[in-house]
């Protein structure tokens, strides 16, 4: 298997044409060029997806962050049902279901330990790149890559100029307590410990519209205070980690097509955002969705138009 290449850029947002060579060289004239905007736990899960449903395709993921500077590396990690007012209960089961058993499954392998929350070696065993780039506008990756899959959060804000997604502020402590073991969490779970592989979290808030990523103080010392108040010995800890994610909220997930057009130029994009706080809980679920959306617009791709007939 080839592992996965890494390119950071500090160059103007149209000049992207230069990447071609290094991304495509040597591939089949039939592979699809497919661009995943966004490095969370759903961007990336995503790229696993189509490398393994949509066969002869390229898979490049491109975010200005990657790990550890992610909302998903703020997140605590633990697998909770959410809900989504605006999508199907049948459809959220689904991919709840899906996303369980894919992490169960990895829970109970010899992996386990190694993968932690974490999804990215899925993608250097089946051969993609990262590339470190901020993306202005989703039409800066045409004609290099044939679909883009924008997996961006709150940057489809910009990115897609959707106004119903939201932040919804979260800030939580990574602390070393080794002798926690089990997680405690409160009725509204606004309180909660969660034990990691390294490092215990406690939380939270959630601040709504609330685009600040700098911990505050007052947060930290309530936090300290709540999680104390449900797990005493916590008064003992150490080495204490303040953290900020921005949540991207939305009433419902976006895993849709669109077809966009300019200048008599067409770039098919998968829509894959606005999973909230439960992007963990169904992340491998809507990445297989978002991976069958993506192997129809390469069907369409490599379909022959039909002559007309004069």
């Amino acid at each position: 298997t080839r592992r996965a290449r890494h390119w950071e850029t500090r160059f103007g947002a149209r000049d992207f044409g230069g990447f071609q060579d290094c991304f495509f060289r040597d591939r089949p004239m039939d592979t699809a060029r497919i661009a995943v905007v966004g490095a969370g736990v759903v961007g990336l899960s995503t790229a696993v997806c189509i490398s393994k449903l949509v066969p002869r395709c390229s898979v490049a993921v491109i975010s200005d962050k990657f790990t550890p500077d992610t909302t998903s590396d703020v997140a605590a990690g633990m697998l909770i049902p959410h809900t989504y007012p605006d999508t199907p209960i049948h459809k959220q089961k689904q991919w709840f279901r899906e996303t369980f058993n894919h992490l169960f499954a990895i829970a109970n392998s010899a992996e386990a330990g190694d993968a932690g929350v974490h999804l990215v070696s899925g993608i250097k065993g089946s051969g993609g790149w990262t590339l470190t780039r901020r993306i202005e506008d989703l039409w800066e990756l045409h004609p290099s890559f044939d679909i883009v899959v924008n997996c961006s959060g709150l940057g489809s804000r910009q990115l897609a100029g959707d106004s119903k997604i939201f932040p919804v502020r979260g800030q939580v402590l990574q602390v070393q307590a080794p002798w926690v073991e089990h997680f405690i969490r409160d009725g509204s779970g606004l309180t909660y410990i969660y034990p990691g592989t390294s490092h215990v979290t406690l939380g939270g808030t959630r601040q709504k519209g609330d685009w600040n990523l700098s911990p505050d103080a007052e947060n930290s010392r309530e936090i300290l205070s709540r999680c104390c108040a449900l797990e005493p010995s916590l008064h003992g800890t150490c080495n204490i980690r303040e953290k900020v994610g921005l949540r991207p909220y939305r009433p419902g997930v976006r895993l849709q097509t669109e077809l966009l057009a300019r200048g008599g130029q067409r770039l098919p994009v998968v829509h894959h955002y606005g999973h909230g706080s439960g992007g963990i809980s169904v992340h491998w679920g809507t990445a297989l969705e978002a991976a069958r959306l993506v192997s129809e617009c390469v069907h369409a791709l490599r379909t022959p138009i039909p002559k007309s007939k004069l």
